[in-house]
């Protein structure tokens, strides 16, 4: 039995796993899981090849099992990633929540995506088309932690 399987499942309904391709790494999130904001930056766009999406909790209530290989992407952030098949999982800066690729997510994830920042960084291949707000820096007000 992993550490994942042994966790108190009380709360189920309140509890989100995810992890990596090859499954190098797992983890799980208990509680409430911010609504996805998709990132534009340039920093995201060459993690992921595209844009990111992420969600993000507060730190202490991701466990994480595996080994996550940290990058320091810059002064203030590090991103997390999987050693063995270098799926981007993490994305750790300021503050006391840990961002959370969304595309790692088990589905069902009940996530909507609240909209787009770092907009003016944006790929120029693709428009930004889905109705949602767009920033063209960094907005608060879409990156909060959202208690549920």
């Amino acid at each position: 039995m992993s550490d994942l399987d042994a966790l108190d499942l009380d709360a189920a309904d309140l509890s989100t796993t995810g992890g990596c391709l090859c499954s190098e790494v797992s983890y799980r999130v208990r509680g409430p899981l911010r609504p996805v904001v998709a990132c534009h930056c340039d920093q995201c766009r060459r993690t992921s090849g595209h844009y990111a999406a992420a969600t993000s909790a507060p730190r202490d209530a991701v466990e994480i099992e595996g080994d996550v290989t940290w990058y320091q992407s810059s002064d203030t952030a590090r991103r997390g990633f999987c050693p063995i098949c270098g799926s981007t999982l993490f994305w750790d800066g300021p503050g006391p929540h840990l961002a959370i690729f969304a595309g790692t997510l088990d589905q069902p994830t009940g996530l909507k995506l609240a909209g787009h920042i770092f907009c003016a960084s944006k790929g120029d291949y693709y428009e930004i088309a889905d109705g949602t707000p767009q920033a063209a820096g960094a907005d608060p007000d879409l990156t909060v932690q959202v208690k549920g």
